[in-house]
């Protein structure tokens, strides 16, 4: 086994909710602009611990999510050490195989791959992140009308292959992507996904 990974995703983007990516239907605004942000609990990588390690992905998606083709800017928290960030780009890249190689072969350029302060936390269902200075966005579920978050089970795509995701929406969202070729955004009240990944491979 190459990878053993346990931890939570925090996922914002610009479109409505819920984002009909998660069902195989094209963005609502013909394109995506977003950030996947996974935060590992504990994990190791080929025998690299990785315990306690974020990783962020700013991604444009040119249209239906399923056809690929994103583009994808990377962001390690400032922890990682040399030989972590090799390790998590391997596994997060597709090389070694598993659930995350399904994620990794839509993405067609990686733009850059740096290191920056990552604010991640979940509690009791609600989100905030912030990805150095490029980043920042709360997150907020959805809940049922006993108070239980609202969760999406068996969609066609996901980015938490096995697990079910927390329908959620974001109170605010701000990227600043020019730098990498991005788009802008700042946005209030889109979409947004929570979950927790457990990812062997």
């Amino acid at each position: 086994m190459a990878y053993k990974l346990e931890g939570s995703l925090l996922e914002v983007c610009n479109c409505d909710v819920l984002c009909p990516c998660w069902i195989g239907e094209d963005p609502d605004n013909g394109t995506c602009d977003s950030i996947n942000a996974y935060h590992i609990e504990q994990g190791s990588i080929d025998g690299v611990d990785v315990s306690g390690r974020s990783i962020a992905f700013l991604i444009h998606i040119p249209g239906n999510v399923l056809k690929g083709n994103w583009k994808a800017a990377v962001v390690l928290d400032d922890g990682t050490t040399d030989a972590q960030q090799e390790a998590i780009m391997a596994a997060f890249g597709g090389k070694l195989g598993g659930p995350l190689a399904d994620v990794a072969q839509l993405v067609s350029e990686v733009v850059s791959v740096e290191r920056a302060p990552i604010e991640f936390k979940v509690s009791e269902g609600r989100g905030t992140l912030k990805v150095g200075d490029v980043a920042e966005a709360e997150m907020e579920p959805y809940r049922g009308p006993t108070g239980v978050v609202t969760t999406l089970n068996e969609s066609i795509f996901t980015t938490i292959p096995g697990a079910p995701a927390w329908v959620s929406k974001a109170p605010k969202y701000v990227r600043h992507g020019a730098a990498y070729g991005l788009a802008d955004v700042n946005l209030t009240n889109h979409n947004a996904i929570q979950g927790l990944f457990r990812f062997e491979g």
